[in-house]
């Protein structure tokens, strides 16, 4: 079959691929985009892309969106992904990259609870396998367009996360915002682009009504929001993100994750992430979320 020209490339064809650490959802990701209508491909041979984007090319191809996964069970071929992916640049073709990741911990627990041999340690080496498959695939993660970290994700939450994600992707002339509360106890997100810090504001939690409650709570909400300092801290830094949203969009990215961390997760930062939510949600060029990382975890 002869190499398509760019010009003969449709430009409704949308393709996304799927890659990222074993464990990390890969199954559950193709699933949800099959049940949004993409032609999916799971451990196709790298080398056969650009064949394959020819392929639903072609006049007459019924097929507009294409998600194909490629991990390491490809072995060697895999080193040349990158390659591939610039060679369908080269074809007209919009493409996206979709990373899923997992902390070592959790995808040691995965594969153990399942007890599936790792692709890169059939020895039993998992930790080491894991290790292993993080370093081969450093420079991927770098190029992904969308990144998402599956670690306290389940089943459904990733779903909800991918759609987010896919919304972002098709926005050409929007940034979708998420606000991600979280406590600095836990730990900080590893997807945020950007991190605030709320835990220069009194603490909830020692009050002894408002500490079984979250921010979500209209008690806590006051608590927080009223404070005249909230309210400078509010201002400038929503200030900074609507100036950010269109040089966002010039560097031609459409998805910005802000996280909002104090203590614990569960009062100051997740009343703090509705508060930017709804501000941000006012500007034309934005699509606000919010996600609470740590707001079911134990008071």
């Amino acid at each position: 079959m002869g190499r398509t020209e760019e010009s003969e490339v449709p430009a409704r064809l949308e393709l996304t691929v799927i890659t990222g650490l074993s464990g990390a959802g890969k199954s559950q990701a193709v699933a949800t985009f099959e049940d949004m209508g993409y032609f999916c491909i799971d451990n196709l041979p790298v080398q056969m892309l650009p064949r394959v984007v020819e392929l639903f090319s072609l006049e007459g191809s019924r097929v507009d969106k294409v998600a194909l996964v490629f991990d390491v069970r490809g072995r060697h071929y895999f080193d040349h992904l990158e390659e591939v992916l610039a060679e369908v640049d080269r074809l007209g073709v919009h493409s996206r990259v979709l990373f899923l990741d997992a902390s070592d911990e959790v995808l040691a627990a995965r594969f153990q609870s399942t007890r599936r041999a790792h692709p890169l340690a059939p020895d039993d080496r998992l930790v080491e396998g894991i290790r292993e498959e993080r370093g081969l695939l450093s420079g991927l993660r770098e190029r992904a367009d969308v990144v998402i970290d599956t670690s306290d994700l389940n089943v459904h939450e990733l779903k909800r996360r991918i759609q987010d994600a896919l919304l972002a992707g098709e926005l050409t002339d929007q940034v979708f915002v998420t606000f991600v509360s979280f406590g600095y106890k836990y730990g900080l997100p590893p997807e945020a682009d950007i991190v605030l810090d709320a835990r220069f504001l009194p603490n909830p939690h020692w009050v002894e009504g408002l500490r079984p409650l979250t921010g979500l709570d209209a008690p806590v909400k006051d608590y927080v929001i009223a404070r005249p300092e909230t309210h400078g801290f509010i201002e400038r830094a929503a200030s900074l993100l609507i100036y950010l949203v269109p040089l966002y969009l010039a560097g031609r990215s459409t998805q910005l994750v802000v996280a909002v961390g104090c203590t614990g997760g569960r009062h100051r930062s997740v009343a703090l992430a509705e508060a930017f939510a709804a501000i941000l949600a006012k500007e034309p060029q934005v699509v606000a979320g919010v996600r609470h990382r740590d707001l079911e975890r134990s008071g």
